[in-house]
């Protein structure tokens, strides 16, 4: 029986090990962090439930088939609830934006805010589903091993006019500024800024428009939990608490994975769900390959981080929904200060997430949770201390979120504490403090970004953020399911 060892036990690391154990390979999971989940972790404070993130769960049958491959069910495991909207777009003029797929409800906000742009997003969604055939459901799970992979993909990605920004397309179908903002945001959910993203990215209107947008009962921890379970009932190891401190390798071959606690094996496969730059630099860092790529890496442009306010407030608020964005006063000038000029704005958009308005479970009674979200730019742009910057930065947060929604908010508060991006590099060894790895742009998608498959060490593989397709929950579990298509036909 071949034996593998997937390193990290975040979403694209579960996924990954669950579709290799369920096909016959003796799989052991390792995670530096006391539970499962990487950048989906959570704390429980005061009776509160706080999820580290991610929070939106769209395309939930990418989800089901880690079950199905062993013919089970997803939903014995866990309940998957329905979101909507999926957001309330909010602008600081009190316009509000209800962004669900009910056809006739998005219509009717589209008529609210511009009606003559009504066929322009007719022509959007078209679009957007011919991306989604193109980007996702065709090369979404397909590894970019070499050049002339790209080269067969570059006749449909020219036809979809690829090189230009989500933001320009979206803006030639759409002339109100409101909605070119509401239809060209949920990149920045992957890491990618609207104004330099490739229009290829307009596939998630048509994901989110097919699958909806979703909830764990309990939080994205209890489909983490879920995912373990399954994996461990397949008869697959996880190792908790014992970070991976090095790679071993022979030749062009990793041999054997070393952990802090001084635990050694072998393995026939070796994948790392770690950060990119971390597996090549760190654990790789005694091989000459590690070095090597590290080099390549640090000269790619690495996404910006996040800096996130957690809070339980007394009271409950039916009238806040699930998700809102509250947008600034800019939208393209905030966007170049995080991710060009590298500058902490005295402005910024706000992601409200709001867990107890559909699941109460979340919070003692006639309490709710909340996090409040905000991109900055990565510590490799904003090399500033958090430490000291990170209160301040929360007190203005919250400032805003009791202007726009609740006036009384610091008199609510019964718990609260931040997360910076100071946080993403101590503990997930994110490089730069990077939420979602390298940035999501043209040329640093498909065979540009990390290859599933190293091309040196021919049985070290990826998964996850950094390689193909790159972040969000969709696109970890797609990079597993490619990955491990690879992994199983090499380990034949």
């Amino acid at each position: 029986m071949s034996r593998a060892c997937v390193i990290g036990a975040g979403f694209g690391g579960l996924a990954l090990a669950i579709r290799l154990q369920s096909s016959g390979v003796d799989t052991t999971l390792v995670e530096a962090r006391d539970k499962p989940g990487g950048r989906a972790y959570y704390w429980e404070r005061d009776g509160f439930t706080f999820d580290a993130g991610p929070t939106v769960i769209t395309d939930p049958a990418c989800l089901a088939e880690l079950w199905q491959a062993s013919g089970r069910d997803m939903a014995e495991d866990i309940e998957l609830m329905p979101v909507t909207p999926f957001y309330r777009l909010n602008w600081r003029d009190g316009t509000n934006f209800d962004y669900s797929n009910e056809e006739a409800a998005l219509r009717r906000e589209i008529l609210k805010i511009a009606p003559e742009d009504l066929a322009g997003y007719d022509e959007f969604l078209e679009y957007s589903a011919a991306v989604y055939q193109e980007g996702y459901v065709r090369l979404g799970h397909v590894p970019f091993l070499d050049f002339a992979s790209m080269i067969k993909a570059a006749p449909a990605l020219a036809r979809h006019q690829a090189w230009r920004s989500v933001y320009s397309m979206v803006s030639s179908f759409m002339k109100n500024e409101k909605l070119r903002e509401a239809f060209s945001f949920h990149t920045l959910l992957v890491g990618g800024n609207p104004m330099t993203t490739s229009a290829i990215y307009a596939l998630i209107h048509k994901l989110e428009k097919d699958g909806g947008v979703w909830w764990a009962k309990g939080g994205t921890n209890r489909l983490i939990a879920a995912m373990a379970g399954h994996f461990e009932r397949l008869g697959g190891t996880i190792r908790l608490h014992d970070p991976v401190v090095k790679i071993h390798t022979i030749g062009d071959r990793a041999s054997e994975v070393e952990t802090a606690s001084g635990w050694q094996e072998r393995f026939d496969a070796v994948a790392s769900n770690a950060d990119i730059m971390h597996s090549y630099r760190d654990l790789l860092g005694e091989s000459p390959r590690g070095p090597a790529m590290a080099q390549k890496l640090a000269k790619k442009r690495f996404s910006p981080s996040l800096f996130v306010v957690h809070f339980g407030l007394e009271g409950s608020w039916p009238g806040i929904p699930h998700h809102m964005i509250l947008f600034g006063p800019r939208y393209e000038g905030l966007l170049q200060d995080i991710y060009e000029h590298g500058v902490l704005p005295q402005d910024f958009s706000i992601y409200l997430h709001h867990p107890t308005v559909t699941d109460p479970t979340m919070a003692p009674p006639g309490k709710s949770t909340f996090y409040a979200l905000v991109p900055v730019a990565n510590m490799g742009k904003l090399p500033i201390d958090w430490e000291q910057v990170g209160p301040l930065l929360e007190q203005r947060i919250l400032d805003e979120v009791g202007r726009r929604l609740i006036p009384d908010i610091h008199d609510r508060i019964v718990t609260k504490f931040h997360y910076a991006p100071r946080d993403f590099a101590l503990d997930l060894n994110a490089y730069h403090g990077s939420a979602f790895s390298l940035e999501p742009i043209l040329t640093q998608s498909a065979w540009f970004r990390g290859h599933n498959r190293d091309d040196k060490i021919h049985n070290f593989y990826l998964v996850g953020a950094g390689t193909h397709p790159g972040a969000g929950i969709p696109g970890v579990v797609g990079s597993a399911k490619a990955t491990a298509k690879l992994m199983l036909e090499d380990l034949r």
